[in-house]
Protein backbone atom coordinates (compact mmCIF):
# COMPACT_ATOMS: atom_id res chain seq x y z
CA UNK A 1 0.00 0.00 0.00
CA UNK A 2 1.50 3.48 -0.90
CA UNK A 3 1.98 6.08 1.65
CA UNK A 4 1.88 9.81 1.61
CA UNK A 5 4.86 11.83 2.64
CA UNK A 6 3.58 11.45 6.48
CA UNK A 7 3.79 7.76 6.13
CA UNK A 8 -0.29 7.26 6.32
CA UNK A 9 -2.35 5.03 3.69
CA UNK A 10 -3.22 6.73 0.55
CA UNK A 11 -6.83 7.01 0.85
CA UNK A 12 -7.15 5.77 -2.43
CA UNK A 13 -5.50 2.08 -1.68
CA UNK A 14 -7.40 2.00 1.59
CA UNK A 15 -11.00 2.84 -0.19
CA UNK A 16 -10.07 -0.40 -2.11
CA UNK A 17 -9.26 -2.56 0.61
CA UNK A 18 -12.59 -1.46 2.15
CA UNK A 19 -14.72 -2.25 -0.96
CA UNK A 20 -12.91 -5.42 -1.24
CA UNK A 21 -13.38 -6.29 2.03
CA UNK A 22 -17.58 -5.51 1.64
CA UNK A 23 -17.53 -7.36 -1.52
CA UNK A 24 -16.41 -10.38 -0.11
CA UNK A 25 -18.50 -10.38 2.85
CA UNK A 26 -21.70 -9.34 0.88
CA UNK A 27 -20.97 -12.40 -1.63
CA UNK A 28 -20.37 -15.07 0.82
CA UNK A 29 -23.54 -14.32 2.57
CA UNK A 30 -25.08 -14.77 -1.06
CA UNK A 31 -22.82 -17.45 -1.91
CA UNK A 32 -24.14 -19.78 1.43
CA UNK A 33 -27.46 -19.11 1.23
CA UNK A 34 -27.45 -20.66 -2.47
CA UNK A 35 -25.64 -23.70 -0.86
CA UNK A 36 -27.89 -23.86 1.65
CA UNK A 37 -30.97 -23.61 -0.56
CA UNK A 38 -29.70 -26.18 -2.95
CA UNK A 39 -28.22 -28.86 -0.98
CA UNK A 40 -27.93 -30.95 -3.37
CA UNK A 41 -25.12 -28.68 -5.07
CA UNK A 42 -23.22 -27.62 -1.36
CA UNK A 43 -22.10 -31.87 -1.56
CA UNK A 44 -20.41 -31.31 -4.77
CA UNK A 45 -17.51 -28.60 -3.41
CA UNK A 46 -17.35 -29.94 -0.44
CA UNK A 47 -16.68 -33.07 -1.78
CA UNK A 48 -13.59 -31.10 -3.97
CA UNK A 49 -12.34 -29.17 -1.26
CA UNK A 50 -11.61 -32.15 1.24
CA UNK A 51 -10.56 -34.17 -1.36
CA UNK A 52 -7.91 -31.58 -2.51
CA UNK A 53 -7.08 -30.25 1.03
CA UNK A 54 -6.76 -34.38 2.37
CA UNK A 55 -5.08 -34.25 5.53
CA UNK A 56 -3.34 -31.24 5.04
CA UNK A 57 -4.31 -28.74 8.51
CA UNK A 58 -3.93 -25.16 6.43
CA UNK A 59 -5.46 -24.60 2.74
CA UNK A 60 -3.34 -22.68 0.48
CA UNK A 61 -3.22 -20.85 -3.10
CA UNK A 62 -2.06 -24.21 -4.85
CA UNK A 63 -5.02 -25.84 -3.34
CA UNK A 64 -7.57 -23.64 -4.19
CA UNK A 65 -6.28 -23.54 -8.03
CA UNK A 66 -7.33 -26.88 -8.25
CA UNK A 67 -10.91 -26.38 -7.03
CA UNK A 68 -12.60 -25.80 -10.21
CA UNK A 69 -16.57 -26.48 -9.15
CA UNK A 70 -15.86 -23.78 -6.04
CA UNK A 71 -15.23 -21.18 -8.92
CA UNK A 72 -18.22 -22.05 -11.02
CA UNK A 73 -20.32 -21.92 -7.38
CA UNK A 74 -18.37 -18.13 -6.87
CA UNK A 75 -19.15 -17.00 -10.73
CA UNK A 76 -22.62 -18.43 -10.30
CA UNK A 77 -23.57 -16.73 -7.49
CA UNK A 78 -21.81 -13.40 -8.64
CA UNK A 79 -23.92 -13.34 -11.42
CA UNK A 80 -27.26 -14.06 -10.09
CA UNK A 81 -25.85 -11.45 -6.87
CA UNK A 82 -23.18 -9.14 -8.30
CA UNK A 83 -22.23 -6.61 -5.11
CA UNK A 84 -23.40 -3.84 -7.03
CA UNK A 85 -26.27 -4.28 -9.10
CA UNK A 86 -26.03 -0.88 -10.89
CA UNK A 87 -22.40 0.18 -12.02
CA UNK A 88 -20.79 3.26 -10.29
CA UNK A 89 -21.89 6.45 -12.84
CA UNK A 90 -20.10 6.73 -15.73
CA UNK A 91 -20.22 9.90 -18.35
CA UNK A 92 -19.93 9.88 -22.02
CA UNK A 93 -17.64 12.23 -23.72
CA UNK A 94 -19.15 13.01 -27.00
CA UNK A 95 -22.15 12.02 -28.48
CA UNK A 96 -23.54 8.98 -29.23
CA UNK A 97 -26.26 6.85 -31.14
CA UNK A 98 -27.46 3.69 -28.72
CA UNK A 99 -30.82 1.53 -28.89
CA UNK A 100 -31.87 3.92 -31.33
CA UNK A 101 -31.48 7.44 -28.99
CA UNK A 102 -29.23 10.19 -29.28
CA UNK A 103 -27.42 10.01 -25.84
CA UNK A 104 -25.46 13.57 -25.89
CA UNK A 105 -22.11 14.18 -24.56
CA UNK A 106 -20.91 14.45 -20.46
CA UNK A 107 -24.16 12.27 -19.97
CA UNK A 108 -24.43 10.21 -16.73
CA UNK A 109 -24.69 6.39 -17.71
CA UNK A 110 -25.33 3.50 -14.73
CA UNK A 111 -25.34 0.22 -16.83
CA UNK A 112 -28.34 -2.22 -14.77
CA UNK A 113 -25.61 -5.22 -14.48
CA UNK A 114 -28.11 -6.92 -12.44
CA UNK A 115 -30.50 -7.35 -15.67
CA UNK A 116 -27.92 -8.31 -17.90
CA UNK A 117 -27.07 -11.14 -15.97
CA UNK A 118 -30.41 -12.60 -15.94
CA UNK A 119 -31.33 -12.06 -19.83
CA UNK A 120 -33.05 -14.83 -20.96
CA UNK A 121 -31.67 -13.52 -24.67
CA UNK A 122 -27.97 -14.43 -23.14
CA UNK A 123 -28.27 -16.57 -20.36
CA UNK A 124 -30.20 -20.44 -20.53
CA UNK A 125 -32.43 -20.78 -17.07
CA UNK A 126 -31.07 -17.43 -15.93
CA UNK A 127 -33.23 -17.37 -12.74
CA UNK A 128 -31.52 -20.37 -11.87
CA UNK A 129 -28.19 -21.39 -9.69
CA UNK A 130 -26.55 -23.21 -12.03
CA UNK A 131 -22.73 -23.33 -11.90
CA UNK A 132 -22.01 -26.07 -14.20
CA UNK A 133 -23.13 -22.82 -16.51
CA UNK A 134 -19.27 -22.17 -15.66
CA UNK A 135 -17.67 -25.48 -16.46
CA UNK A 136 -15.09 -25.08 -19.09
CA UNK A 137 -16.47 -21.72 -19.97
CA UNK A 138 -14.25 -18.94 -21.02
CA UNK A 139 -16.45 -16.15 -19.54
CA UNK A 140 -14.66 -14.37 -16.87
CA UNK A 141 -15.55 -11.75 -14.17
CA UNK A 142 -12.73 -9.70 -15.33
CA UNK A 143 -14.85 -6.83 -17.37
CA UNK A 144 -13.84 -8.19 -20.67
CA UNK A 145 -17.36 -10.43 -20.85
CA UNK A 146 -20.08 -7.99 -21.03
CA UNK A 147 -22.51 -10.36 -19.99
CA UNK A 148 -20.80 -10.91 -16.94
CA UNK A 149 -19.67 -7.70 -15.48
CA UNK A 150 -19.81 -8.15 -11.33
CA UNK A 151 -17.33 -5.95 -10.83
CA UNK A 152 -17.99 -3.70 -14.20
CA UNK A 153 -16.29 -4.03 -17.08
CA UNK A 154 -13.24 -2.71 -19.25
CA UNK A 155 -11.23 0.16 -17.67
CA UNK A 156 -13.90 1.12 -15.02
CA UNK A 157 -13.48 -2.09 -13.17
CA UNK A 158 -13.51 -2.68 -9.29
CA UNK A 159 -10.11 -2.04 -8.66
CA UNK A 160 -10.73 -4.18 -5.55
CA UNK A 161 -11.19 -7.23 -8.22
CA UNK A 162 -8.34 -9.29 -7.49
CA UNK A 163 -8.34 -8.56 -3.73
CA UNK A 164 -12.13 -9.64 -3.12
CA UNK A 165 -11.79 -12.72 -5.32
CA UNK A 166 -8.89 -13.71 -3.68
CA UNK A 167 -10.42 -13.48 -0.42
CA UNK A 168 -13.74 -15.32 -1.47
CA UNK A 169 -12.10 -18.06 -2.94
CA UNK A 170 -10.00 -18.76 0.70
CA UNK A 171 -12.71 -18.27 2.73
CA UNK A 172 -15.32 -20.35 0.97
CA UNK A 173 -13.22 -22.87 0.07
CA UNK A 174 -12.10 -23.07 4.15
CA UNK A 175 -15.51 -22.69 5.47
CA UNK A 176 -16.86 -25.94 3.39
CA UNK A 177 -13.74 -27.77 4.23
CA UNK A 178 -14.24 -27.89 7.87
CA UNK A 179 -17.85 -27.72 8.53
CA UNK A 180 -21.18 -29.11 7.46
CA UNK A 181 -24.15 -26.31 7.56
CA UNK A 182 -27.17 -26.26 8.76
CA UNK A 183 -30.39 -23.82 9.49
CA UNK A 184 -31.03 -22.97 12.76
CA UNK A 185 -34.42 -24.64 12.80
CA UNK A 186 -33.74 -28.25 12.35
CA UNK A 187 -36.83 -28.65 10.70
CA UNK A 188 -36.23 -25.90 8.03
CA UNK A 189 -36.18 -26.84 4.81
CA UNK A 190 -33.61 -24.74 2.92
CA UNK A 191 -35.39 -24.93 -0.40
CA UNK A 192 -38.21 -22.50 1.00
CA UNK A 193 -35.07 -19.56 2.15
CA UNK A 194 -36.24 -16.29 1.73
CA UNK A 195 -33.57 -14.76 -0.97
CA UNK A 196 -34.97 -11.74 -1.17
CA UNK A 197 -32.85 -8.44 -2.21
CA UNK A 198 -32.81 -4.88 -0.78
CA UNK A 199 -33.43 -2.18 -2.78
CA UNK A 200 -30.44 -0.33 -2.65
CA UNK A 201 -27.22 0.33 -4.18
CA UNK A 202 -25.37 -2.64 -2.70
CA UNK A 203 -27.26 -5.84 -3.06
CA UNK A 204 -27.86 -7.00 0.21
CA UNK A 205 -30.15 -9.48 1.57
CA UNK A 206 -33.09 -8.62 2.95
CA UNK A 207 -33.29 -10.83 5.88
CA UNK A 208 -29.74 -11.50 7.38
CA UNK A 209 -28.52 -15.55 6.61
CA UNK A 210 -28.25 -17.00 9.73
CA UNK A 211 -26.36 -20.76 9.82
CA UNK A 212 -25.40 -23.18 11.97
CA UNK A 213 -21.66 -24.71 11.30
CA UNK A 214 -21.22 -28.72 12.31
CA UNK A 215 -17.53 -29.53 12.89
CA UNK A 216 -16.65 -31.93 9.84
CA UNK A 217 -14.78 -35.09 11.33
CA UNK A 218 -12.93 -37.17 8.37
Amino acid sequence: MKRDDDGHPHKKDFDMLVGGSDTTSTTLEWVMAELIKNSCIMKIPQEEVRRVAANKLKIDVNDINQMNYLKCILKESLRLHPPTPLSLPQETSESLKFGGYDIPPKTRVFVNIWTIQRDPKLWDRPEEFIPERFKDNPVDFKGQNFKFIPFGGGRKGCPGLTFGVASLEYVLANLLCWFNWRLPTTNAQGEELDMTETNTLAAFRKNPLHLVPILHSS
